[in-house]
């Protein structure tokens, strides 16, 4: 069974880059049609999409978030990380990797790690 966990920082200063990196056991980054994604929430809002990045190391991103996301990967640790430039409070939330595989069957969700912007 695929397993994500999610590690960085929990406190970043505005105007600084927030990095977090999701660690994955039970299955290669690699596989086919599996996507790599980075989701966040705020607080007492809905879940926000960020962007992927593909099995084949292709990336795609939030159009509203695409000038300061990026998304890489190691390959030999078998983990993905996203990095979010210029940060402000309004990117306080908590931060989700998820695999989705294609076609659509199961998600595989990380637990999540909550990130605090301070101004």
């Amino acid at each position: 069974q695929v397993q994500l966990q999610e590690s960085g920082p929990g406190l970043v200063k505005a105007s600084q880059t927030l990095s977090l990196t999701c660690a994955v056991s039970g299955g290669s980054i690699t596989t086919d049609r599996h996507y790599w994604n980075w989701i966040r929430q705020p607080p007492g809002k809905g879940l926000e999409w960020i962007g992927y990045i593909a099995y084949s190391g292709s990336t795609y991103y939030s159009p509203s978030l695409k000038d300061r996301a990026s998304i890489y990967r190691d390959t030999s640790k078998n983990q993905f990380t996203l990095q979010l430039t210029s940060v402000t409070p309004e990117d306080t939330a908590v931060y989700f990797c998820v695999l989705v595989p294609v076609p659509r069957g199961r998600d595989y969700w990380g637990k999540g790690t909550q990130v605090t912007v301070s101004s």
